[in-house]
């Protein structure tokens, strides 16, 4: 596996994007980061870390995908591994929020952003841009975010979480490819906040309340009703009130 350690950089997702537009790139290539300036969330939203407390990085997964209908099967594995990797270096109560925030509790601890290209051959290349709020102590301003170190009480050894992370993805990568999406699935659910309990939501400036069932193979959150009639919400569409 080939990671390139940088001190500062934009974006970690626009330089491998960079990379992969020039030159030939091999398949988990890693670009990490100290300072990421110009990090990003879904839907373009800012993410902003504390220089050298956290873990900033992306990953390059090209020609591996079965087909387009896995791509949310990736962001799925991935939410897995990281919080796989999470518990087996030790932190407790890691939980996956819709579509693919992570948790220790309440409050958010790591983020994912995959974007991903289709060639004309069919060729899938994925970048896969990962935050995860390491030994962070200040979060002002923003209330729900915290980090492992604030949430365990202890410093964290950032290499050795990325390595875990990393061997993570990778099982979760051979996963896909040997077609077991549905393991995947299962256990993206079993760890899903909220899933089966009812809570608040709101769209378009309307609140209302509902129960998760569960998402869809394409990203979509599926929703009970109050009347019994189930919906389903993409990606911004409806927000959880937590």
């Amino acid at each position: 596996m080939n990671i390139i350690k940088l001190s500062a950089i934009n974006s970690t997702n626009d330089y491998l994007k960079e990379l992969l537009a020039t030159r030939y790139v091999e398949n988990f290539t890693v670009v990490t980061a100290e300072n990421q300036t110009g990090g990003r969330g879904q839907m373009g939203t800012a993410w902003a870390v504390e220089p050298g407390k956290n873990l900033t990085f992306s990953l390059l997964v090209k020609d591996l995908l079965p087909n387009v209908n896995t791509i949310f099967s990736l962001n799925a594995g991935v939410a897995v591994g990281i919080s796989k990797a999470l518990v087996s270096t030790g932190i407790p109560g890691i939980i996956i929020k819709w579509p693919n925030d992570i948790l220790a509790g309440n409050k958010k601890v790591g983020g994912i952003l995959i974007e991903n290209s289709i060639k004309s051959d069919g060729e899938i290349f994925s970048v896969i841009g990962i935050g995860v709020n390491v030994n962070q102590q200040n979060f002002e301003g923003l209330p729900k975010a915290s980090s492992l170190a604030l949430f365990t009480g202890r410093e964290i050894d950032k290499e050795e979480l990325l390595v875990a992370i990393l061997e993570e993805i990778k099982r979760a990568v051979s996963r896909l490819i040997n077609k077991d999406e549905k393991g995947i699935w299962d256990d993206y659910h079993s760890l899903l906040y909220k899933k089966g309990l009812p809570m608040p939501f709101e769209k378009a400036g309307k609140t209302f309340m509902g129960i998760i069932e569960s998402v869809t193979p394409n990203g979509s959150l599926r929703v009970r009703l109050e009347d019994e009639t189930v919906s389903e919400y993409g990606i911004k569409e409806v927000q959880l009130l937590y």
